[in-house]
C-alpha cells in the first residue's frame, strides 16, 4: 500500500487491515516498524532504488503480495501557463513513474503464482479534463491507460485488476486549494471521505474469484464539475 501515511491511503490499509489482512505501508514519512498485521517501510515511491529496496524486504518476510494498492500521488492546480517544468516532471514522477515502478516489481510475481489483485487509486480527473490541472491530469490520464495495459497484459492469469477513480474527497491535498474560498469548486463540506473510497477497495478485493471489479467511479452526490 503506497501512499499509506495519511489521507485515501491511511484509510483504506486501516480498512483492510480490519478485513483480517496483514498491511505493509510504504511513505516517505513513515519509520520502520512492525506491529500486530501491520508492517511499516519508510519509502520514497519515486525512486527506483527506495522501491526496489522495499519490494525485497516485503518479499522476503512475507511473499509476494495478494494485494497491491497504488495509492501515491500529489496534486495541484495551476493554469499551463504557470505549471513549471518542476511542477509537471514531479507530478509525474509521484502519480505516474511511482505506480509503474511498484506495478513492474509486484505484478509479474503476481502471475507466476497465478493469483493476486492491483488496485489502481486514480481520480475523476482521469477521465474528464479539468482546467488548471494539465499537470495532474496527464499523470492520472496515464495511469488509467497503464491500467488498462496491464488488464490486458494479465488477462486470464488469475490476477485481477482495480481502477478507483474518485471525484473530491476532503483530505489534507486540498488545504493549499482551499476551495471553499473559489468559484465552482466542491466545498469540503460536500466532498467524500476517505473512508468512502476505503469501502470501494474493500469492496473490489473481497469479491469472489470469479468476479472482477475493474472500475469504480465515485463522485459526492449532486457533483457538478467545473467546466
Amino acid at each position: 500500500m503506497t501512499g499509506a501515511s495519511r489521507g485515501i491511503g491511511l484509510a483504506v490499509a486501516e480498512a483492510l487491515r480490519a478485513t483480517g489482512m496483514h498491511v505493509v505501508r510504504l511513505a516517505r514519512s513513515l519509520r520502520n516498524r512492525t506491529s500486530e498485521r501491520m508492517t511499516d517501510i519508510a519509502c520514497d515511491v519515486t525512486r527506483p532504488t527506495d522501491v526496489t529496496s522495499a519490494v525485497d524486504q516485503v518479499v522476503g518476510a512475507l511473499g509476494v503480495p495478494d494485494i497491491v494498492v497504488n495509492n501515491a500521488g500529489i496534486f495541484l492546480i495551476k493554469p499551463l501557463a504557470e505549471t513549471t517544468f518542476d511542477d509537471f516532471t514531479t507530478t509525474l514522477a509521484t502519480n505516474l513513474t511511482a505506480p509503474f515502478l511498484i506495478a513492474r516489481a509486484l505484478v509479474p510475481g503476481m502471475v507466476l503464482r497465478g493469483s493476486g489483485h492491483l488496485v489502481t487509486i486514480g481520480s475523476s480527473s482521469d477521465y474528464i479534463g479539468f482546467p488548471g490541472s494539465s499537470a495532474y491530469a496527464a499523470s492520472k490520464f496515464g495511469v488509467r491507460g497503464m491500467h488498462e495495459v496491464i488488464r490486458a497484459e494479465t488477462a486470464r492469469s488469475g490476477v485481477r485488476t482495480t481502477l478507483v477513480s474518485p471525484g473530491p474527497v476532503d483530505t489534507g491535498i486540498w488545504d493549499p486549494v482551499d476551495p471553499d474560498s473559489k468559484p465552482g469548486f466542491t466545498k469540503r463540506k460536500d466532498m467524500m471521505r476517505a473512508e468512502d473510497i476505503a469501502s470501494a477497495v474493500v469492496y473490489a478485493v473481497t469479491q469472489p474469484d470469479h468476479v472482477a471489479v475493474t472500475e469504480i467511479r465515485l463522485l459526492p452526490t449532486n457533483y457538478s464539475p467545473r467546466g
